[in-house]
């Protein structure tokens, strides 16, 4: 199975809850394709939004798994072009926030000031979607998040080193002990 299988079955797993998925699951085939583009910088920036919200502990953060780059990917090939700028918008007002709470752009900021404007970020997009009606654009920080938790479980690094992975799986044991903070299974 590769990449792009395994992705598909995490989309149906979840049952489309992903922004994107169905454009995933058709095959990304997006006709806006290549009508945005990020700037290395850009996918720097995505870079360090994904590792404030999957750092680096005793298992690789979002950034050694190349999020930024996934989330590029994805954003471009895969969302339709509303929630393309709407991403894209979403880069500048986590900046502008961020500016607005501690006086320097994100990634000025040190990694308790980002932390703290992403959990207040969250809260926003929590309570956004809550009240939020079908026909309301998604909240860019949601976008943003989803595609960390994505790119990061679904990368070889998330797969092998935050969670268990067995490369060719044995026969089908229905019942396994599990030990009180066991990682989850990637297989």
């Amino acid at each position: 199975m590769n990449r792009r299988e395994a992705i598909s079955s995490v989309a149906l797993l979840l049952g489309g809850t992903i922004i994107g998925a169905e454009a995933f699951l058709s095959g990304c085939k997006n006709k806006a394709a290549g009508e945005i583009s990020f700037s290395p910088s850009d996918v720097s920036y995505l870079n360090e939004i994904a590792e404030t919200i999957l750092p680096t502990t005793s298992t690789p953060g979002a950034k050694e798994a190349k999020v930024g780059e996934f989330m590029t990917a994805i954003v471009k090939d895969c969302y339709e072009a509303k929630d393309q700028t709407i991403f894209m918008d979403g880069m500048s007002k986590l900046d502008e926030a961020s500016k607005k709470k501690s006086g320097k752009s994100f990634m000025d900021s040190t990694p308790e000031q980002r932390h703290d404007l992403l959990v207040d970020l969250d809260k926003e997009a929590k309570e956004y979607q809550k009240s939020k009606k079908k026909e309301d654009p998604n909240h860019y920080f949601r976008m943003m998040k989803e595609l960390t938790l994505w790119g990061y479980f679904t990368s070889e690094i998330g797969a092998t080193k935050a969670l268990r992975y067995v490369a060719v799986p044995g026969k089908y044991e229905g019942c396994i002990p599990y030990k009180k903070g066991d990682k989850a299974w990637a297989t």
